[in-house]
């Protein structure tokens, strides 16, 4: 992990060594001093993080070398902040005669000298425990972990299951067979063994969604809470459940279920007091065929929960073929799961049976290779492999810890943030992307842009298969949600505990979990955090006392704070007045943190801010027009801002925005707010959401205001509560830019598809999704003329009661039309998606033919 901190540091150094603030020029020498050092010592610092672990001295060495990173990291901010009060109050001759900030200039100066003094030591220390041959390997780097990775994007479909498939119809043809009572069925085995995959693909099976009238899923894990368990159902079956107590909770879910036959999945399952059990089961109503599937690694908690031996199911280990298979899918996710170089054959099989068979070890070890195409980096992969077994090798941890310590530096960072969120945590694959750009875990050095180079790092997980999918969008795979396995889970944790990223207790760590339990002495203890961050699951809120809250802006250095979904007891104005001093702040999220009016004068000090989310604040009436002097700002999300009438005029000179979400024009009475026009200016921008409701909203000299965005690769138009039948007029002559690779429009009143929509202007369009509204033909425009045909990949048509079209006019207009997900459009009875009119489905490509 030390060469994780390492390369943040180093990527932070080097683009502020150009930047060349007044002050950071003063310690220049000692900086680059520093920074030739750590360059050096990148080379061995990874294997001096692995050997750390069966050396206690060198685990202190290491943990002193980066404890003088970081505050290395403090100095170069408070120069930055230093270099920035001093340009704002020059007094000309005067600093010739009072230099300002004498003893800041000689302190920073001698802690500096210090700490190159003591890094230089430590770097003797480290190279006489590697050993003499360490030497050999000074200013050498890999080159492949310090870049990007060829695989950027997600190569490999999370849903393909290998050999589980007599497992689930097994499991299926018990509960056709549920009668009285209800029955309950057992999964167990070890961790890694398949047992959840078993059971969600049983819950999520067609046929067994038509025959249970209500499905609740329910991560009961070790720190399980019975009430919480309840208020869980309650949530799967649409109850916000807020203020019950137990009795009356279970009241409710026996409503709910009565004359229902009903399915509850108990997943991971570890406590051994069955009473928790029996006091719900009991007030569950009995009988039509009703049954319960428990998930646990432990024999006993099914007899504790009254599940027969005839009702237990145990996986058996994937078997030599079913190993290979699933292995040859993700590490050769890139030819299509086939083995393209015959030397690399011998040598996976030989890694693969080192797996015993388990699919979460053979997935890591997949994933890891997906990454690696030589020889000789597969051949120390099983040489290491053999290594880690001789440890440990009773479960998956070996193949886990293998696939941590070949991660790049810079994805380290980004893994272990997971360490912060609870059991069977559903995270947003936003919260992490924008945590990891404001923490600076995300290298640009590769010339992407931040948001697009934080998607990288996602998929760098998710293909590793350290990182599960929860929710994506199937017409186009975009991941919107995951999470991770309980025995990642473990090593995450325990990884982040050694290295002092994150500790349960809140001492000496530098990142923390924001939730309702948590003391204000774990932020008191604490003056290092650099993140603090809302860990709060799936509708849960967090509830933060005051005393906590007034915590907030001692953490000096704090670059990444996200309040989502959280109440306050003190005044919420008061608590962002406060935060104004926290001037390292490069991320702020207030999401659907309540009750948001305004934004208070003093967060104009926020200038280092990269991402502002102010998404679900209904009550948020106006903008502050201090907001168009963050320079520095990349994100910016009003979306679902239901009061909010415009932002603030002067939005086209935040140049660096790469994403704007929820933007509402200015009429032509809003003086104060932004039009439309103003747009042209932000040529950096790669995804806009749109919200059009009034006709004036667009001038009609603005209608060219989106064509020459060249970056723009997604375009969300909604005109959800739209007036006026003109607005159908205007947006026909809004052109969207035509590198566009992805297009939105919801709510769109028009009866006919825009002009624009068509296989000419947008030719690099690949994902198209329309929803809800009036649309009810395509202008023949879309269908394209002199034989032009769209390049779409992914259609979705949801909720057009209106909607009349061709399937066999669609096949002949997107020839390369893989994915189709049509539902709620009864107009459309020509598609091969069976209950078209209803919930609709999916047609894949491949799977139904042509």
């Amino acid at each position: 992990m030390v060469d994780a901190v390492v390369t943040v540091f180093l990527e932070r150094l080097l683009k502020t060594l150009v930047e060349e603030g007044r002050v950071v020029n003063e310690f220049r020498g000692q900086f680059e001093k520093l920074q030739n050092e750590l360059q050096l010592m990148q080379s061995f610092l990874k294997d001096a993080d692995k050997q750390k672990r069966k050396n206690q001295t060198l685990h202190g060495v290491m943990a002193k070398l980066r404890e003088l990173i970081y505050e290395s990291e403090d100095i170069l901010a408070d120069c930055q902040l230093q270099s920035r009060e001093d340009n704002q109050c020059s007094n000309g001759w005067l600093e010739c005669i009072y230099p300002p900030n004498l003893l800041f200039q000689y302190q920073t100066g001698k802690r500096l000298r210090e700490i190159n003094e003591k890094i230089t030591n430590i770097k003797q220390s480290i190279m006489s425990y590697l050993g003499p041959s360490i030497t050999n390997d000074m200013g050498r780097r890999d080159a492949s972990n310090d870049q990007m990775p060829r695989w950027s994007s997600p190569v490999y479909d999370h849903t393909q299951v290998v050999g589980l498939e007599d497992d689930t119809k097994k499991i299926k043809g018990w509960l056709y067979n549920a009668d009285v009572g209800i029955l309950k069925i057992g999964i167990v085995g070890m961790g890694g063994l398949g047992k959840t995959t078993i059971a969600q693909m049983v819950f999520n099976d067609r046929e067994i969604e038509d025959r249970f009238e209500r499905r609740m899923w329910v991560s009961v894990s070790q720190s399980f809470d019975e009430e919480r368990i309840m208020r869980s159902m309650l949530r799967t079956l649409g109850d916000a459940s807020v203020g019950d107590d137990r009795g009356e909770l279970l009241r409710k879910i026996n409503q709910y279920l009565l004359g229902k036959r009903y399915l509850i999945v108990m997943d991971d399952v570890w406590s051994l007091d069955g009473n928790w059990w029996s006091r719900i089961s009991e007030g569950l109503p009995k009988g039509n065929g009703s049954s319960v599937i428990i998930t646990t690694r432990l024999v006993k908690v099914l007899r504790k929960m009254e599940v027969s031996e005839a009702r237990t199911h145990q996986p058996d280990i994937l078997n030599g073929d079913n190993s290979w298979l699933l292995f040859r899918k993700i590490a050769f996710a890139g030819s299509g799961g086939e083995c393209t170089k015959p030397e690399l054959e011998k040598i996976g099989k030989e890694i693969v049976q080192k797996c015993n068979g388990l699919p979460l070890a053979i997935k890591a070890i997949g994933g890891m290779l997906l990454y690696k195409s030589h020889y000789h980096e597969w051949k120390r992969i099983a040489d290491n492999f053999r290594d880690e077994l001789g440890e440990n090798d009773d479960t998956v941890m070996p193949s886990l810890q293998l696939s941590y310590d070949e991660l790049p530096p810079y994805l380290k960072s980004c893994f272990l943030s997971f360490s912060l969120y609870p059991e069977d945590c559903v995270i947003t694959k936003e919260q992490l992307v924008h945590w990891w750009i404001g923490e600076g875990f995300v290298p640009l050095r590769s010339g992407r842009p931040s948001t697009e180079a934080g998607e990288v790092c996602f998929s760098g997980l998710t293909n590793r298969c350290l990182v599960e999918v929860v929710e994506k969008t199937s017409y186009n795979g975009t991941i919107h949600t995951c999470k991770i396995h309980d025995m990642v889970r473990e090593l995450v944790i325990k990884m982040a505990e050694n290295n002092a990223f994150f500790e349960v207790t809140g001492r000496g760590c530098r990142h923390f979990g924001i939730d309702t339990k948590m003391d204000r002495k774990q932020l008191s203890a604490n003056h290092k955090l650099r993140a603090l961050m809302s860990t709060t699951k799936t509708g849960e809120v967090n509830k933060i006392s005051s005393s906590i809250a007034n915590r907030f802006s001692e953490c000096k250095y704090l670059r990444v704070l996200d309040l989502c979904k959280s109440i306050f007891e003190m005044p919420l104005t008061s608590l962002l007045s406060h935060i104004g001093f926290l001037q390292h702040l490069t991320y702020l999220s207030l999401s659907n943190t309540h009750p948001l009016i305004q934004l208070p004068p003093s967060l104009e000090n926020l200038i280092n801010l990269q991402i502002l989310n102010l998404s679900y604040s209904q009550n948020l009436k106006v903008l502050p027009p201090y907001l168009t002097k963050f320079k520095k700002l990349r994100v910016l999300d009003v979306s679902h801002c239901g009061s909010l009438e415009y932002l603030p005029k002067g939005l086209g000179r935040l140049s660096s925005l790469e994403v704007l979400l929820g933007f509402r024009p200015a009429r032509e009475s809003q003086l104060k707010g932004c039009r439309i026009a103003e747009l042209r200016n932000l040529s950096q921008l790669r995804k806009l959401g749109l919200h059009l409701v009034w006709d004036d909203e667009i001038g009609d000299s603005e209608v060219s205001a989106l064509i020459n965005l060249q970056q723009l690769q997604v375009l969300t138009i909604s005109c959800f509560d739209s007036h006026g039948s003109d607005l159908v007029d205007k947006i026909d002559k809004l052109y969207p830019p035509p590198e566009l690779h992805e297009l939105c429009l919801q709510f769109y009143p028009g009866k006919l598809s825009p002009a624009w929509l068509n296989p000419i202007s947008l030719n690099m369009l690949r994902y198209l999704s329309i929803s809800s509204g009036n649309l009810a033909m395509m202008h023949e425009s879309f269908f394209g003329e002199n034989n032009s045909a769209w390049n779409i990949e992914g259609l979705m048509l949801d909720s057009l009661s209106d909607l009349e079209l061709e399937w066999q006019m669609v096949q002949q207009v997107m020839p390369s039309l893989k994915i189709v997900k049509a539902s709620w459009c009864p107009n459309l009875e020509s598609f091969p998606i069976e209950d078209v009119g209803f919930r609709g489905g999916v047609w894949t490509k491949g799977e139904h033919g042509r």
